[in-house]
């Protein structure tokens, strides 16, 4: 049987904390149908009304992301609202502000807030309602593309995910909300990958591969300035059974051992 493929976008959160760059980490719950118990970025399926034509909008248009990512005008205009969507579903932080592009709102941690996110969770509210509800903008500015990834055939579910990276605004604050995650922190990429290889933090290969290209930068601005680190071509992992266990093998002859067993 055929699997159909999902649009989806996931965004890198980065900050500069005191041991050096830093990026926020959902441990996804064991129940979870894709990925249960695996670290990830925040990030989702694209829901139809992300794709609303009448939400206030600063930054790259959808033509533009159209270009970047190799789709359609809907399909960007999805993906992009989707990264802030779910970002600020999953982490309480929202990429949006006055329609000047002058600012980010400051601080979205109140009842009203948190009434607002809840209502987006059932959708029974869309980001374009809630941002003309508080007169404000997406800011598409303010997201940077990163990375581009396809689950391989055989999975029973699949996603063309976009990577986006994107600054921790000042005045918000990551906050635990998600309710299909049960761990979130801040971790540097080298910290992340080294318990990986502890076998303490599972991850799937594009988790390991976006941490890993970004142990390169020194801090978010250069994260941020050197996005994407690589040619945005889609990468869709083959896997190889080797005397040391499996590989995840790309495109561009990067293996990646898999030390923890990836979910059944």
């Amino acid at each position: 049987m055929t699997v159909p493929i999902r649009q989806a976008a996931t965004v890198l959160l980065l900050r500069d904390g005191a041991p050096g760059l830093e990026v926020y980490l959902l441990r996804r719950t064991k129940g979870m149908p894709f990925a249960g118990g695996m670290t990830a970025y925040p990030g989702g399926g694209v829901d139809p009304r992300d794709g609303d034509t009448d939400m206030a909008w600063v930054g790259p248009s959808p033509g533009e992301w159209a270009a970047v990512w190799g789709c359609d005008e809907r399909i960007a205009r999805e993906l992009v609202c989707a990264a802030v969507r779910e970002t600020f579903e999953e982490a309480g932080v929202l990429l949006a502000g006055p329609a000047d592009g002058a600012s980010v709102v400051p601080d979205v941690s109140g009842d009203d807030w948190e009434a607002q996110r809840q209502a987006l969770l059932a959708r029974q509210l869309s980001m374009a309602e809630l941002l003309a509800h508080r007169g404000l903008a997406l800011r598409a500015d303010l997201l940077r593309p990163y990375a581009h990834w396809i689950t391989p055939p055989g999975e029973s579910r699949r996603y063309d995910t976009k990577f986006f990276t994107a600054l921790m605004p000042a005045g918000q604050e990551a906050r635990d909300v998600s309710g299909e995650a049960d761990e979130a922190d801040w971790a540097t990429p080298s910290r992340a990958l080294a318990e990986y290889a502890a076998g303490t933090r599972p991850m799937l290969p594009p988790t390991l591969h976006t941490l890993g290209q970004l142990q390169s930068f020194a801090d978010a601005g250069a994260a941020m300035a050197g996005s994407p680190p690589a040619p945005l071509e889609p990468i869709s992992p083959t896997f190889e059974e080797t005397d040391d266990g499996l590989v995840a093998l790309l495109p561009d002859g990067t293996r990646i051992r898999m030390v923890v067993p990836l979910p059944a």
